[in-house]
C-alpha cells in the first residue's frame, strides 16, 4: 500500500466519526444489507425475464451466477494476497465503526465491492437502464467499507474492477449455452421447470400480426 492511501483511510474514518450518529449506523447497516438490494434486483430481474425471450431469460439467470464466480475470484485472490485488515494495521487510525474482522480474514480485494461490482454490470446486461441504480449502489457499497473502517480505498476500487470484469466476461462466455439449454426446457412439460423458466413471449396471433403490417 502507498503512504497516500494509508492518509486516506485515515482521512474517511476521523471523518465518519464527526459525522451524526443516524450516518455512521446506516453506514454499518448499508454495508451489509445493501447486498440484499442486489439479490432483490436479481430476482426481479428473473421474474421479468421469465415472460422475455431465451437470450434475456439466460443473462437474467447468468447475473447472480456471474457474481457468484466473481466472489470465488476475490477470495482466491485474498488468499495469494493475505493484506492485512487496515483496523489493525494503521497506527493511529480511528476505531472502526464495524468490528474489524478476525485475522485471516485479510483486506485485498473486498469482498463486498467485489460483489457490488459484479452485481452492478451483471444486472446492467440484464437491462441496461438498470445501470442508472446499480451503479450509484455499487459505489456507495464499497465507500460504506472504507468509512467503517475495515478496507483500505485500493481495496474497494480493486474489488469494483474485479468484480465488473469477471462478471462482463462470464456473462458473455455463458450467454450462447445457457440460451440453447432455456430454448431446450422451455419445451419440457414438468410443471416446475415451465414455472422457473417461464412461458417465454407471448405468441402475437396471425390476425393481429397481418393487422400490423
Amino acid at each position: 500500500m502507498t503512504f497516500e492511501d494509508t492518509t486516506l483511510y485515515r482521512d474517511i474514518t476521523d471523518f465518519a466519526h464527526t459525522t451524526p450518529s443516524w450516518v455512521q449506523h446506516g453506514a454499518r447497516t448499508w454495508t451489509e444489507a445493501g447486498l440484499l438490494v442486489f439479490v432483490a434486483l436479481f430476482a426481479a430481474g428473473w421474474w421479468r425475464a421469465r415472460r422475455d425471450s431465451p437470450l434475456a431469460f439466460a443473462t437474467a439467470v447468468l447475473a447472480p451466477l456471474a457474481t457468484a464466480v466473481a466472489y470465488v475470484c476475490s477470495e482466491v485472490l485474498k488468499s495469494v494476497v493475505t493484506e492485512e485488515r487496515p483496523c489493525r494495521a494503521v497506527a493511529d487510525a480511528a476505531v472502526s465503526l464495524a468490528e474489524c474482522p478476525p485475522h485471516g480474514d485479510w483486506s485485498f480485494p473486498s469482498n463486498h465491492a467485489t460483489i457490488a461490482g459484479a452485481s452492478a454490470v451483471a444486472l446492467a446486461l440484464v437491462r441496461r437502464a438498470l445501470l442508472w441504480l446499480t451503479a450509484p449502489l455499487a459505489l456507495l457499497m464499497a465507500l460504506s467499507r472504507v468509512f467503517v473502517g475495515v478496507h483500505y480505498p485500493h481495496d474497494v476500487m480493486a474489488g469494483l474492477g474485479l468484480g465488473a470484469l469477471v462478471a462482463l466476461v462470464a456473462v458473455r462466455l455463458g450467454a450462447e449455452p445457457m440460451t440453447r439449454l432455456t430454448g431446450a426446457l422451455r419445451t419440457s412439460s414438468a410443471p416446475a421447470v415451465r414455472w422457473v423458466l417461464g412461458p417465454g413471449p407471448a405468441l402475437v396471433p396471425p390476425y393481429e400480426t397481418a393487422a400490423r403490417r
